[in-house]
């Protein structure tokens, strides 16, 4: 094994860490008799040779040597080795991007180049189809339907494999399989679309006709019976029946087999879950006897080790653990069908297996996140889960709720009930940084409800107040009115050093969204003494604050009117910006907002055009300066630009097709967009805007929804924007802030 390893100029050649001399012993490393050296190479292999995906010379270099080991029965964990040969080589490249710019060229010309090669050697996965290891059984399904060139005779094989196979979860993995045969060759589809619902339809087992209606949804899903919901119900309460699989005694020398189906890409094991932690570096492993066990108390930690442990953990006492994977696989399959998908949740969320409850709750998040909907029913039982007795249930509800804003209203009860019964969990304490508050208490102050401020009003009387309690009370509005005492008492207490901006911002958001004029003295402290450090962040915020309290805040106009001084910077802008909501004086902060029109920056450009706007017609003298920036090339200063044009002139035949061309260019100023809209009044019957809102309210996608990545507030900007859209549509211009 390894013939001509040395022979390769390693050196030469680099991979994500630089120089590609490890490389060798990397590859040796998955070939050694102690599993912690294995997990340490296959690590270093994920981590540094094949870095996020990424392809070098010396990935190249490996393919063969990985070819080497998969083939030995010598070797253990082998189907490790065969899911990190399917990721190398399992790459789609186009034309377009090896003909791209020169980086970009040569980074195509290397995954082109580890397709062929890989592709080229898959023909040794059919023997592996056999293999007495069930770790590689569940690898070379997936690894033949990516690689292969002869899709047929792969499809073939794999019919042939399930008649046969005994392992459950290699058989769901032949299953897998067949649904990435029929996306990759759409030629098949028909034919696979076939035999899937025969799986599905006939008196097979419980978890492979789920495993067929998962892969039919994926390939064709008009292929689904229409009572997929049922069906699918009735196979959740089959799995739930099913005695539960005895564990499978220690081998002697326990090699790790890697034994679940590759879903996501994760080495070793299936797609680790939403809100699933890690284990803490440093845990122990625990012995037959109890006893710590030395070798895997030297073991280095690494992340194919975590990522296995945190599958091995969720799996724990689990009947049927590959069930989470396969229904996300089935919801990912039905798309646009919410009805569908929100039944499904429901019924998997009356489940009496925790188990099933969590995966529901975990995939509730990514249903509402993605999808508008009629979600009442389903976030109410979200929020029993609240009460579980299963600590990662209640957890992962918590966190649910937490996104969901005004959505969460049918948890309320739910949420109020659990702040009042666990004051322990009112503020989430970090090993590093400052402390937050705790999921629940965060949910029910973003619904506005009045429990939330006991919780509050506690978090405020820490030593260390936590950062994000001014936020919380921004969406209790009058609510949170009795706040404004310990919140000016806390600013007061702030020493100006550097840790000033840590202290005071989440004191100095409260009094912002409460207009807590009696603050202005202890917020004029703030704004005078701000250190250098994070000095500017400091002033910004107590900038917003003054000017969050309009005149009761007069105290500071000298002050204002000093930090004016300086045209053209973001301080001048805000000081101006403030001293208008505070003093009125168009004749004092114009030449300054002018200044800022033409700053180096586009940010700061953005800063004064907003802050014109909020002038209105007293700002009318700066329209021929916002009508030139309709031009620029930054979107969102043409943006802002257009909305404060249409402020100050009162005209709004200049500024919306501004406004909608970048309202189909980037979909992130939507809101900003629609706030216009709302306040204006410009969206008439029959308008190309009001064309615009009718398409935006038809869409059951969100605007903001993204593939393989989201923000903690898309859903809230989301229905702010739903929200918007029906406001301007119905012809409300009642005046409001612009932001």
């Amino acid at each position: 094994m390894f013939a001509g390893i040395d022979e390769v100029d390693w050196a030469s050649m680099e991979h994500a860490y630089g120089p590609a001399d490890d490389v060798p012993g990397l590859l040796q490393g998955l070939a050694s008799a102690d599993p912690s050296k294995r997990e340490a190479a296959l690590d270093g292999m994920y981590g540094a040779v094949h870095h996020q995906g990424d392809v070098y010379a010396c990935t190249l270099a490996c393919i063969p040597f990985l070819f080497e080991l998969v083939v030995d029965p010598a070797v253990p964990d082998r189907g490790g080795i065969v899911e990190l040969l399917t990721s190398i080589g399992g790459i789609d490249i186009d034309e377009e991007d090896i003909c791209g710019a020169e980086d970009e060229a040569e980074g195509a010309a290397n995954y082109a180049m580890a397709a062929a090669a890989v592709s080229a050697g898959a023909g040794v996965f059919f023997a592996l189809m056999a293999d007495e290891d069930p770790g590689v059984r569940v690898s070379a399904p997936l690894a033949l339907a990516t690689l292969h060139g002869s899709p047929s005779r792969v499809l073939a094989l794999l019919r042939e494999r399930l008649a046969v196979e005994p392992d459950d979860e290699v058989r769901l993995a032949l299953v897998e399989a067949a649904g990435r045969v029929a996306l990759r060759h759409g030629l098949l589809t028909g034919r696979i679309a076939d035999w899937l619902s025969r799986l599905a339809a006939e008196a097979n087992p419980p978890g492979l006709r789920l495993a067929a209606l998962a892969q039919l949804a994926r390939c064709a899903p008009e292929a689904l019976p229409g009572d997929v919901v049922r069906v699918v119900a009735g196979l959740l309460r089959q799995l739930r029946s099913a005695p539960e699989a005895p564990e499978a005694p220690e081998a002697p020398e326990a090699p790790e087999a890697s034994g679940a189906p590759e879903v996501s890409g994760v080495p070793g094991g299936a797609e680790t879950p939403e809100c699933a932690e890690a284990p803490e570096p440093g845990c122990r492993t625990i012995g037959a006897q109890g006893d710590p066990d030395p070798a895997a108390e030297a073991a280095p930690v690494t992340l194919v080790g975590q990522l296995r442990a945190v599958s091995a953990e969720e799996r724990t006492g689990r009947t049927a653990p590959w069930t989470a994977d396969l229904l996300r696989t089935l919801h990912v399959g039905l798309d646009d069908r919410v009805a569908d998908r929100t039944a499904l949740l429901t019924d998997q969320l009356c489940s009496p297996d925790p188990g099933q409850r969590i995966d529901a709750v975990r995939m509730s998040s990514g249903l509402i996140r993605a999808w508008r909907g009629s979600y009442e029913e389903l976030v109410r039982l979200v929020g029993e889960q609240l009460t579980s007795d299963e600590p990662k249930l209640a957890e992962a509800a918590s966190h649910v709720l937490e996104e969901l804003f005004c959505l969460a209203a049918p948890a309320a009860d739910a949420l109020a009930a659990r702040v009042a019964a666990d004051p322990g969990a009112w503020v989430k304490e970090w090993a590093s940084g400052p402390p937050g508050l705790g999921s629940t208490v965060k949910a029910l102050a973003r619904l506005g409800d009045a429990r939330a401020v006991p919780a509050l009003a506690a978090a405020l009387e820490r030593p260390e107040v936590p950062h994000d309690v001014g936020f919380a009370i921004g969406y209790l509005g009058p609510a949170a009115a009795p706040l404004a005492g310990v919140l000016r008492r806390r600013l007061s207490e702030v020493g100006l050093d550097e840790e000033a901006y840590d202290r005071a911002s989440p004191l100095l958001a409260g009094l912002t969204a409460l207009r807590a004029g009696e603050a202005a003295p202890d917020v004029l402290r703030i704004l005078r003494g701000a250190p250098e450090y994070r000095g500017e962040w400091l002033r910004t915020a107590a900038l917003r604050a003054l000017g969050s309290f309009g005149p009761a805040a007069h105290c500071a106009v000298p002050e204002l009117r000093a930090l004016m001084r300086r045209p053209g910077t973001a301080g001048a802008t805000e000081a101006a910006e403030a001293l208008w909501a505070v003093d009125g004086d168009a004749g004092a902060v114009l030449p300054v907002l002018i200044e800022g029109l033409q700053a180096e920056h586009a940010r700061e450009q953005r800063a004064a055009a907003s802050a014109l706007g909020r002038l209105g017609a007293h700002a009318a003298v700066t329209a021929p300066r916002l009508r030139a920036l309709l031009r620029h090339e930054e979107l969102w200063l043409r943006v802002d630009a257009a909305i404060a044009l249409w402020e100050v002139s009162g005209r709004a035949e200049e500024s919306v097709p501004v406004l909608l061309t970048a309202w189909e260019k980037n979909r992130h100023v939507r809101v900003r967009v629609a706030e216009c809209l709302a306040r204006t009044g410009a969206a008439g019957a029959g308008s190309d805007a009001a064309h615009v809102l009718h398409a935006e309210l038809a869409s059951v996608r969100r605007h903001n929804a993204m593939d393989g990545g989201y923000g903690s507030h898309d859903t809230y900007e989301d229905e702010k924007l739903l929200a918007l859209c029906r406001r301007a549509l119905l012809g409300n211009t009642g005046k409001g802030p612009t932001t």
